[in-house]
């Protein structure tokens, strides 16, 4: 019974590595959005991937947005984040 208690603990810590890994940014990604936005005019505060588009959270003239970005790091929708 432990050994299979262990077995299913160990499948489901794997899978939860796997989908963690899944929305990780390579950090020169990261620095190439954050330098777009800013020249701008916004702060980034945080870049993330879902869905298959860039999230990019950021302020501007004290506006909170959420700015989603393609693969080449176009702004394809904004949205003012409450």
């Amino acid at each position: 019974m432990k050994r299979i208690i262990a077995l299913v603990l160990a499948i489901s810590l794997g899978g939860a590595a796997l989908a963690s890994d899944y929305k990780k940014i390579d950090p020169a990604t990261t620095d190439a959005i954050t330098a777009t936005l800013t020249e701008q005019g916004y702060e980034v505060r945080r870049v993330k991937k879902d869905d298959g588009l860039y999230e990019a959270y950021a302020v501007k003239d004290g506006v909170k947005y959420e700015i989603y970005l393609n693969e080449k790091f176009e702004i394809v929708r904004t949205k003012i984040d409450d």
